[in-house]
């Protein structure tokens, strides 16, 4: 059976920019470039391949492969694109009668359910009278079971060999057919699924408990049930030559921007890799900001979180194979809102929010401010205190700075060490491991009292910051900070600040800037950065979501008391008095 392009069934593997070739039954590898623009495969050696060599490497992409009219021909190209594997079930159908008329089901053990598969696909058919008269014929035969005798809902019709083992793969079975080069697909699926749990990276005491799971389908229902409106508009793509993974691009119809759907529709359909297994994979690929440090896009494993971003005029992401969700485009300030803020009172939330910030400046700076205060601006502090941390560091034979980055890198061995280790063993572990190694620091005159206080706290405050991902940046930052103290003194960090405020301010996030709404600045659209003003004074979506319905709630919310009404139809009335009497 000759499939498509030649190079068809080429083995291709990128080698110092270049893609080695085997061809099946050919011992002889060629070193051949692909050409950017889709054409062929271009021998290196070549003067055309040496013209190109500078191009970029793309994957090669073969021409779709049709079915056969000939069942066994499509059995046998089948079985040779999947090999020999023991899960892939193969069960033919012959009509005693009618020698041209067969039948082949094809499904993978575990990815569907085999009662599905049994009492809806192969026992109606196999047992159907029609199908075993001989005045069935193939086109007769597969209209009467694409029309009658299939009582699944998703029924799906195939030309190619890639398209009916893609859906092979998702848990359909297949119905070949012999003398026809079309085939049916019955949605079968049925495999194992993680059931719906409390989100594990981010809780919240007050609000919903539920979180995303593995399964693609899963996800996009949980947004279903909280956004029932008919502006919710879900796209599937499938990304990754080898994993196939299904990605459901989700937004609201009228107020999301038609331009970052755009720019997200294209960088997603730019991505040609063999492989994506998390939601990472799709985040690095498309997102803006280049070489920094802080993340362009969230992640989030609450549902809610991606109905309050849709919401807001925000797209979401959601991946299968993992729990995590994207939410684009996301500013600086995203990173620092909870849920949580939403679901309690709003004077609450603007505290919790204003420690989240002040948690992120300890984060970023208390151990550079510690180091560079104490090697080069002694003045600043207090006799007191200056004489106090002068007495715990007279036995301490290490530097600031080194004193510091033992610390700092000992802390981050226990958190990795509780993250990997087993659950019920890994926090007691973490805990013990830091109470005990600091007092025998501090014993053993390694280290002063003062900097296992100081980077405890860093740490502490760490945890504050609601998204993993920024958290993460500032762990990052918080080295090159005390590098930076240690040599230049608080002129470094303050020249340090200035350098990363004009670097955030020169990001982008899908058109969005960084900073929005302080820069640029538009205080209208300050009511819910630093604090959450009540509800019923955000009328306004924010402008950062750049969408286009930008209203979301009705004029004259703020709820009134008993008293006002009463004043106000007092108002009301003697206001229509005089015009009912002139009237009169």
């Amino acid at each position: 059976m000759a499939c498509g392009h030649p190079l068809y069934h080429v083995r291709q593997f990128h080698t110092a920019g270049r893609i080695r070739n085997e061809r099946p039954g050919d011992n002889t590898p060629t070193l051949s470039r692909v050409s950017s623009e889709g054409g062929e495969a271009v021998p290196v050696h070549s003067k055309q391949g040496r013209k190109n060599r500078k191009d970029p490497v793309e994957a090669f992409i073969p021409a779709p492969c049709p079915l056969s009219p000939s069942l066994d021909e499509t059995l046998q190209e089948i079985s040779l694109r999947i090999g020999t594997s023991s899960d892939v079930i193969i069960r033919r159908f012959t009509n005693e009668s009618l020698s041209s008329l067969a039948l082949a089901f094809i499904y993978i053990d575990g990815l569907v359910n085999a009662d599905t598969v049994n009492q809806t696909v192969i026992q109606p058919l196999m047992e159907h009278v029609t199908l075993k008269s001989d005045a069935i014929t193939a086109d007769k035969a597969y209209a009467l079971i694409k029309d009658q005798m299939l009582p699944i809902g998703g029924v799906q019709e195939g030309k190619t060999v890639e398209h009916m083992l893609s859906l092979l793969f998702e848990g359909y079975t297949l119905i070949l057919f012999n003398g026809l080069t079309m085939a049916l697909a019955a949605d079968t699926s049925g495999y194992e699924k993680r059931s719906v749990n409390e989100p594990t990276s981010q809780g919240v005491i007050r609000g919903p408990k539920e979180g995303f799971t593995e399964s693609l389908r899963v996800g996009t229902s949980m947004l279903r049930r909280r956004l029932k409106t008919s502006d919710l508009r879900i796209e599937e793509y499938k990304i990754g030559q080898r994993t196939g993974t299904g990605v459901a691009l989700v937004y609201l119809q009228g107020i999301a921007s038609e331009d970052v759907l755009a720019e997200i529709r294209r960088r997603l359909n730019g991505i040609i890799t063999d492989s994506i297994l998390e939601s990472n994979y799709i985040e690095e690929f498309i997102q803006d900001g280049g070489l920094t440090p802080f993340p362009t896009i969230q992640n989030t494993e609450r549902p809610d979180a991606v109905a309050g971003g849709l919401l807001e005029g925000q797209v979401g992401i959601i991946i299968d194979g993992t729990p995590f969700a994207l939410l684009a485009p996301s500013t600086f300030f995203n990173f620092f809102q909870s849920s949580e803020d939403y679901y309690q009172r709003y004077d609450i939330s603007s505290f919790l929010r204003l420690i989240r910030y002040g948690a992120f400046f300890v984060s970023m700076m208390l151990p550079a401010l510690y180091i560079a205060v104490t090697t080069f601006h002694q003045e600043m502090l207090p006799t007191t205190l200056l004489i106090s941390l002068a007495a715990q560091r007279e036995g301490v034979p290490l530097p600031a700075l080194a004193e510091a980055l033992l610390m700092e890198l000992t802390f981050d061995v226990l958190r990795e060490a509780g993250v990997r280790m087993p659950r019920t063993i890994g926090p007691a572990i973490s805990i013990v491991g830091a109470l005990v190694l600091g007092q025998a620091a501090v014993s053993a005159g390694l280290v002063s009292a003062a900097m296992v206080i100081v980077v405890s706290f860093t740490a502490i405050s760490n945890f504050v910051i609601p998204s993993l991902a920024i958290a993460n940046s500032i762990r990052l930052i918080r080295f090159l900070l005390m590098l930076i103290a240690a040599t230049l003194g608080l002129f470094g960090i303050m020249s340090f600040l200035m350098a990363l405020l004009i670097h955030l301010a020169g990001l982008y996030s899908f058109g969005v800037p960084y900073l929005s709404p302080v820069a640029p600045m538009i205080p209208r659209y300050l009511k819910d950065i630093f604090i959450r003003v009540p509800l019923w004074n955000m009328p306004m979506r924010p402008k950062t979501s750049m969408s286009k319905e930008t209203r979301r709630q009705g004029p004259d919310q703020k709820p009134q008391s008993i008293e006002s009404q009463k004043k106000k139809a007092q108002l009301t009335g003697q206001q229509k008095k005089p015009q009912g009497e002139d009237q009169a």
